[in-house]
């Protein structure tokens, strides 16, 4: 079941990647930085469950870095499009 969820979260992310660099999603949109919260997010549970610190580093400050990045969506009045 771990494995299924730790799937799930890495989708999440390469699907926000891909968008972006399909120029379907702009790094500036919510979705992209609500993609790469929750995925991360997933990943980090994953990795304290595990107890692997190098990946409760990478994806906690990956999943921290996400979250500024829906703050500042939200600061600047949201956004709803592709670049936005």
């Amino acid at each position: 079941m771990v494995q299924l969820v730790s799937v799930v979260g890495a989708l999440l992310i390469l699907g926000a990647f891909v968008a972006n660099l399909g120029h379907w999603m702009g790094t500036s949109s919510i979705w992209y930085s609500l993609l790469n919260l929750v995925g991360s997010g997933i990943l980090t549970v994953v990795a304290i469950i595990d107890q692997q610190i190098g990946f409760i580093l990478l994806e906690g400050v990956w999943a921290l870095v996400s979250m500024w990045g829906v703050i500042t969506v939200f600061r600047s009045g949201g956004a709803t499009g592709p670049d936005h």
